[in-house]
């Protein structure tokens, strides 16, 4: 498995990003667990939903089993309760010894300017990361001292899980419409005007945490942009630009499903995971959402749900979030020995059977129905040139100006060409640092 889009784009954010993080001897850290005497390590973490919470204290029972010596410390918050405290948990005297890290400049970047993250090349040597994970995975977690180009210099941390956001269907209610999955774009819009002219919800969605704005947005970039453009628009690289014709044209497609009335009526004050159990509960024909969403549709759903890419096949994805050691933890070893524990093959079959998508091994993984359609997409988007990162990964503020923007957009605060002006002018400020 290799993520071969974003390694591509990646490469070409700065020059020099070909070169692989700098390797420490392996001999300088420890390994032994049992030998290092009684420890507690705290961890944050965002597996909150039911499938993430599952695989993660299942994980966490089997290492405190073979590892008795390390007690467990886990406090679990959700993504955004997670970026909102980090920071200031980072900085703490008794700051967390491990933590997911959003990848982005603005939290995984910043994080390494300031110092706070200890760069875990060498754990990656002594316990063979560098075999186990591909490049590609590995510089979604990589930063120069300096912070500010995604996929250069030193490691920081590795995933559990990948991901995508596509297209999830009711198969029952396309059945009913006398539709198949849509291939083209073109079927994709007659199924959008058929289930609304049916009465039915055509694309559940729920943006008030202004996450799922953006996904829509790089729904329709996928449609008249390319995954190379794209990708720049995501990493802010030198050459990228908001101004250009496929993005004025993906920003009057998303106004345009708005005006046609396609969304969740009151979308703009519905939580994403609202937003998803009324998907689950029947109600929608089509949801745009990522694979983390896989274990609680197919517990409420069954098989009567499927999961496609994008027409054309390219996507948002790329991994979850990176589990990082503290610049402050008294404890690295342990750290690293737990996240090694997190991530080895026989972890990912737990994370697989649990109901989540592994960054590795997915196609090997048993699964039918939905599953099958989540393991097999991430097969072959992961192996093309045809995944895009996430759009928030371009800048410091992109998390919030990027779904700020969106949802200005979508209500008829900015029109298209403020819409992209704004997207524009935080690209351009980044780049006074760069």
């Amino acid at each position: 498995m290799a993520l071969a889009a974003v390694a591509v784009v990646l490469a070409a954010c700065a020059p020099g990003s070909e070169n692989k993080p700098a390797q420490q001897p392996a001999g300088e850290v420890k390994t032994d667990v049992a030998a290092m005497g009684d420890v507690t390590l705290t961890i944050w973490d965002q597996e909150t939903r039911p499938a993430q919470e599952a695989q993660i204290k299942e994980l966490n029972a089997r290492f405190q089993a073979k590892y008795p010596n390390i007690k467990l410390n886990r406090a679990a918050r959700s993504f955004d309760d997670l970026r909102s405290t980090i920071k200031l948990g980072l900085t703490a005297n008794d700051a967390p010894d491990v933590a997911q890290v959003n990848n982005g400049k603005q939290d995984l970047g910043a994080f390494v300017k300031a110092g706070l993250l200890r760069p875990v090349d060498a754990y990656a040597t002594a316990y063979k990361w560098t075999e186990r994970f591909p490049e590609s995975v590995r510089k979604l977690a990589s930063y120069p001292d300096s912070g500010d180009v995604l996929g250069q210099g030193k490691l920081y941390g590795v995933p559990q899980t990948g991901e995508l956001v596509g297209i999830w269907y009711n198969k029952a209610k396309l059945t009913e419409l006398g539709l198949q999955p849509p291939k083209t774009w073109e079927e994709f819009d007659a199924a959008l005007a058929k289930a609304k002219s049916a009465g039915q919800v055509a694309l559940q969605i729920g943006n008030l945490e202004k996450s799922s704005g953006p996904y829509l947005l790089a729904l329709a970039m996928h449609r008249f942009s390319n995954p190379a453009d794209e990708a720049k628009m995501a990493t802010g690289t030198a050459d990228a630009n908001w101004l250009t014709e496929p993005n004025r044209q993906a920003a009057r497609q998303v106004a345009d499903w708005v005006d046609k009335g396609y969304l969740t009526t009151g979308f703009a004050g519905l939580k994403g995971d609202d937003a998803t159990a009324k998907f689950a509960s029947g109600e929608g024909v089509f949801h745009v959402n990522g694979t983390w969403s896989l274990a609680t549709l197919k517990d409420a759903m069954k098989d009567n749900v499927g999961f496609v890419l994008p027409p054309g096949g390219t996507v948002t994805g790329g991994t979850g979030l990176p589990w990082a050691i503290s610049s402050k933890s008294r404890n690295p070893d342990a750290a690293a020995a737990y996240i090694d524990f997190i991530t080895t093959q026989d972890a990912m079959k737990v994370v697989a059977s649990s109901g989540n998508l592994p960054v590795l091994d997915a196609a090997q993984q048993p699964g039918s129905g939905p599953e099958r359609d989540v393991l097999d997409k991430w097969q072959e988007a992961s192996t093309s040139q045809k995944m895009v990162p996430y759009l928030d990964y371009a800048t410091p503020n992109a998390y919030e100006v990027v779904g700020g923007a969106v949802e200005q957009l979508m209500a008829k605060q900015l029109d298209v060409e403020a819409f992209l002006g704004k997207l524009q002018a935080d690209l351009e400020s980044s780049r006074g640092g760069r």
